[in-house]
């Protein structure tokens, strides 16, 4: 297996395919959204298409993998839809990780034409078992057992509703003290947004940086709901390592994540952009620790990659 992460290795890459072969792309954003201009946007555009539309000619196969509608943050969007318009056109098989897909995205391009595969999301069942205990996880952030800890794990991004979250927090009332827990990679930029935001007198537990895999455990373990706030989502894989440790979980209440997710007991949800509905969730008695455990078991990594490894083998017999 070769693995791409910038455009111009992907080229180098693709100039081997030939029958047999399955080009499997996930990430666009690499391909136009790091060019420094439209017109530099568009040659990495037009070299995409080139190099794979040459290995598909050769006889290689091609898969996209459907995780966001468009790229986050997109500079280039005019770009990024074009792109995503190729792919939707071009690929052998479009697999989605949310069964609604086709319907979230059918404003932008268009899925009708293409044989779809629908393989959810897997857990992280496996994955990030680390050591220790919740009693000792919270100990490890001083956190009383009456405080209630909410945590927003994964890139601190502006699309991400970290602003909204935070209104929420101020606006709840549970029976204990809120406690506010950022985990996750963030610009120094956003990092100076966050702290403008932060009202006097919550606290915070805060790591601006890549969790460690061994640390992952330890944040999950301590919290007591994870809040996913985002603006926009298709899929996150948050909601999965969530339901990996146990923890509840509140979502905005989209349509497809309803159909879903909307029978999973560990799930509260909020309207969305709508800190008001949050701060009520929030106020609320939450779905015990471990309710989203056989959820987890249920889409394992291994049997999740089992039907992928089915999708493949079929694609190239």
């Amino acid at each position: 297996m070769l693995e791409s992460a910038r455009l111009e290795r992907l080229e180098h890459d693709l100039a081997e395919l030939q029958v047999g072969d399955v080009i499997h792309v996930h990430w666009t954003a690499p391909v136009v959204q790091r060019a420094s201009s439209p017109s530099e946007a568009r040659a990495r555009l037009v070299r995409f298409k080139q190099a794979i539309e040459a290995a598909r000619g050769r006889g290689a196969r091609l898969v996209w993998t459907v995780h966001n509608a468009l790229a986050h943050d997109a500079r280039h969007e005019d770009l990024e839809i074009e792109l995503s318009r190729f792919l939707a056109g071009t690929a052998d098989v479009v697999h989605v990780l949310n069964s609604k897909t086709d319907e979230v995205v059918s404003p932008l391009y268009d899925l009708s034409k293409r044989t779809i595969a629908h393989i959810p999301h897997p857990s992280y069942r496996g994955v990030y078992d680390g050591a220790g205990s919740r009693d000792e996880a919270r100990a490890s952030f001083e956190l009383e057992e009456d405080d209630l800890a909410v945590l927003f794990f994964g890139q601190v991004r502006p699309y991400k509703g970290v602003d909204m979250l935070i209104d929420a927090l101020g606006k709840a009332t549970p029976p204990g003290r809120i406690v506010l827990m950022l985990a996750g990679k963030t610009s120094s930029e956003d990092v100076r947004v966050v702290d403008a935001l932060l009202p006097e007198g919550l606290r915070t537990i805060r790591q601006h940086d890549f969790v460690h895999d061994g640390d992952v455990k330890r944040w999950f373990d301590a919290a007591d709901v994870a809040v996913l706030p985002y603006r926009r989502i298709l899929n996150s894989g948050s909601l999965h390592l969530a339901a990996t440790f146990g923890v509840p979980t509140v979502l905005p209440d989209e349509p497809h994540l309803r159909g879903d997710f909307g029978a999973e007991r560990w799930i509260r949800w909020f309207r969305p952009g709508d800190a008001g509905s949050l701060a009520e969730i929030l106020s609320q008695p939450l779905p015990p620790r471990g309710t989203a455990r056989d959820f987890a078991d249920r889409l394992s990594p291994f049997s999740i990659s089992r039907r992928y490894d089915d999708l493949l083998r079929n694609l190239v017999a």
